[in-house]
């Protein structure tokens, strides 16, 4: 009977620590055409968290992610960045490390290497241009618990940093029936350099759609 209980605590234990693991996919319409996908994967190691992501866009760019990697710490705030792939059929290859909002950069375009040191907002988040699985820090982080209007600022890796402001927008509640349990839908409205940019999640920080409107883009998450 020790030895069952001994068991049962280890396996317990076992189970409790493994590391949680969130799989998506994402779909990417330009003026309602789909142009391509994003496949992700979100990742709690204990220590902090981990997205990895690959895919490919046409359109309104040619855009091909090999492999995407970006490392955050418990509160969301980056620590190392990799990116292989292509842009309009060049291809890049981009490996960042972020200290203290001190971010080392080593760029290689077409065979061309060049480093980059920019300093940031130690927690601004990393939203590489055109690529939409990043997001999802953003969501996890805020959930569907904000309640008003925060300053924030995205750093469009490799390029330069961008304050922005997010704000919540009225929930949406929906159910099958009543007694069953609801799932909450929230929305969350980005607003960086006059450009809008609507996220939908819930309080599991589950990302659900972007929408931006001028740009005529709509990401989708796939059921």
């Amino acid at each position: 009977m020790l030895l069952f209980i001994v068991l049962l605590f280890f396996f317990l234990s076992t189970a409790l620590s493994q590391e949680k693991k969130e799989e998506g996919s994402l779909f990417i319409y330009f003026m309602e055409e789909k142009v391509g996908y994003e496949e992700f994967t979100w990742q709690s190691d204990g220590e902090g968290y981990l997205l990895e992501a690959s895919g490919r866009m046409t359109k309104p760019v040619v855009l091909e992610i090999n492999k995407l990697r970006l490392h955050l710490d418990k509160n969301f705030i980056p620590r190392k960045f990799y990116f292989k792939g292509s842009v309009s059929g060049v291809t890049q290859e981009i490996t960042s490390s972020i200290s203290e909002g001190n971010v080392e950069n080593i760029i290689r375009v077409s065979g061309q290497e060049r480093k980059a040191e920019i300093n940031i907002r130690r927690d601004a988040f990393l939203l590489p241009n055109a690529i939409f699985s990043p997001y999802v820090a953003l969501v996890k982080k805020f959930r569907c618990s904000l309640q008003e209007k925060v300053e924030l600022s995205a750093y469009i890796i490799p390029q330069l940093e961008v304050p922005f402001t997010l704000e919540p927008k009225e929930t949406e509640e929906t159910g099958e029936a009543k007694g069953t349990e609801k799932e909450l839908s929230c929305f969350l409205i980005m607003n960086m350099g006059g450009m809008e940019i609507e996220l939908e999640t819930d309080d599991e920080g589950n990302l659900k759609s972007i929408v931006i409107p001028s740009q005529r883009l709509k990401v989708v998450k796939a059921n």
